[in-house]
């Protein structure tokens, strides 16, 4: 079994920065890729960000030149969301894959708002 929690969601301003993490526990030796997901209201849930366990990173064209994902060990993830605007609005889930499973955070609400 594999639990994911994520930091660091919050209320910002347009234009502003947040940054969320991700800590991964349990049967870790198993993750592969893991990654960011995002669902506004209305819309179906997208990839945001990924990094692979070798570090290649892929990013969605909403959100490229703006959010950076990075891996600083195994099991901990980021994403450094830069220039937010209300549109970025959305519930963001951290995601990790196994060979036979994949893992999901239970989502932390990212509001842009004046």
């Amino acid at each position: 079994q594999v639990q994911l929690v994520e930091s660091g969601g919050g209320l910002v301003q347009p234009g502003g920065s947040l940054r969320l993490s991700c800590a991964a526990s349990g049967s870790i030796f198993s993750i592969g890729a893991m990654g960011w997901y995002r669902q506004a209201p209305g819309k179906q849930r997208e990839l945001v960000a990924s990094v692979t366990s070798g570090g290649t990173t892929d990013y969605a064209d909403s959100v490229k030149g703006r959010f950076y994902i990075s891996r600083d060990n195994v099991n901990t993830v980021y994403l450094q969301m830069n220039s937010l605007k209300p549109e970025d609005t959305a519930v963001y889930y951290c995601n990790a894959d196994s060979p036979l499973v994949r893992y999901w955070g239970k989502g932390s609400l990212v509001t842009v708002s004046s």
